[in-house]
């Protein structure tokens, strides 16, 4: 059903037909049934819920860097990326300088467009420019599907689905156009108050998916642009809603919801949009209590094990926060013990219950450990019901 004209498929004199959007936002206001600002209420005490018990988080940041792993290893995995989470965790504690599979690399790539952009943003407008340096971020050096010009707009029509402009499932404005609907965005994006800020996010995401302004990149950097949008309203503290998740869980749903809006359903975008920062908010919520009830439980453990032990393995634990999976050499380098000192160290956490071993049969120095509760409260949506326990 069709709620508001938000362009038109138009034929373009080279034969093919386009999308153009028409100004935007609708010049008539989108009045939101009552059932959706509920919702929308909802999701703003949540998005307060989860900034509040993230807040009370000791050390935050040491915890922050595994959220941001996880939207990053969504987003990519909803464009196809195979890599997982735990893959992105493998990965990050190899050798500097080893050649990291393309999948993961892709992965990396977003956590470092988010990195800069959650610095970025601290003393520079909500702009194009931003928008164009998260993408060239993101892209530099990336694999990609086609030539995709990092950071910049593209000058030449893109398509989604099919194989041709002309047998695709979507095809966003020409380059002349779509300049145009770049100028209501930035406007729109920066200085129009005019809906709630939840909603206002999800029609700046799926009016950016519209227009696809990237020749590739374009459902990553979308996605990057919730979260910032969301924490440059104050909203969040830190980039701890991974509503990629959600986008991933329910894949078809998103892309059809978005295809919808492009067709002018835009109530049925916006609300499988709140949808998601609600479960998101909710699930976010669990996570972060979870953290602090290992941690408090796991400090308890470590005090068992007397003064100087204790000591450093309270160096170790800090670590493991933000890398959760481990070998001899890197409890070497966090405490600057002998490698034998590694590893009765880790035959004690292993024994109080705090670490597992990843490998059957490995050599001391060829295993890993893992934290296996703490990385379950991340990962355990990657695999069955039985989280973890799935890996082992």
């Amino acid at each position: 059903m069709a709620d508001f004209q938000i362009g038109r498929n138009i034929k373009q004199a080279s034969g093919y037909t386009a999308f153009i959007p028409e100004k935007f936002p609708p010049v008539k206001k989108i009045d939101f049934p009552k059932k959706t600002i509920a919702a929308h209420t909802e999701a703003i005490r949540l998005l307060g819920k989860l900034d509040g018990i993230s807040q009370l988080l000791p050390d935050k940041n040491l915890f922050l860097m595994m959220f941001v792993r996880k939207d990053a290893s969504n987003s990519s995995q909803i464009e196809g990326t195979n890599a997982t989470m735990m893959d992105l965790i493998e990965s990050q504690n190899v050798e500097p300088g080893n050649n990291l599979p393309d999948d993961v690399d892709d992965i990396l790539h977003y956590i470092e467009a988010l990195d800069y952009g959650m610095k970025r943003a601290e003393n520079f407008p909500f702009s194009l420019r931003f928008i164009r340096e998260l993408h060239e971020k993101l892209m530099k050096n990336a694999r990609a599907t086609h030539f995709s010009y990092p950071g910049e707009f593209r000058n030449s029509q893109n398509w989604i689905g099919g194989t041709r402009v002309d047998n695709a499932r979507f095809v966003p404005p020409p380059p002349h156009e779509m300049q145009k609907a770049l100028d209501d965005f930035e406007k729109f994006m920066v200085g129009d108050d005019t809906y709630l800020p939840v909603i206002k996010a999800g029609l700046l995401h799926a009016q950016f998916e519209t227009i696809h302004p990237f020749s590739d990149g374009n459902g990553r950097t979308g996605r990057m642009l919730i979260t910032m949008f969301l924490w440059h309203q104050k909203l969040l503290e830190m980039p701890v809603l991974c509503l990629s998740s959600y986008f991933k869980k329910f894949r078809n749903l998103y892309y059809e919801r978005l295809n919808g809006y492009h067709n002018g359903d835009v109530l049925s975008w916006i609300d499988f949009f709140i949808d998601g920062v609600i479960s998101t908010s909710e699930s976010a919520i669990k996570t972060c209590a979870g953290i602090a009830k290992i941690r408090d439980r796991d400090i308890l453990k470590i005090q068992t094990l007397g003064k100087k032990p204790a000591e450093t393995a309270a160096k170790v634990i800090t670590n493991l926060y933000k890398m959760p999976i481990v070998g001899i050499a890197d409890i070497v380098k966090w405490t600057g013990l002998t490698k034998q000192g590694g590893y009765d160290t880790v035959e004690r956490f292993v024994d109080i219950g705090i670490l597992k071993p990843m490998k059957t049969g490995a050599t001391v120095y060829g295993q890993k450990w893992f934290y296996a509760d703490y990385l379950d409260l991340f990962i355990a949506d990657e695999y069955s019901s039985g989280g973890l326990s799935d890996f082992l």
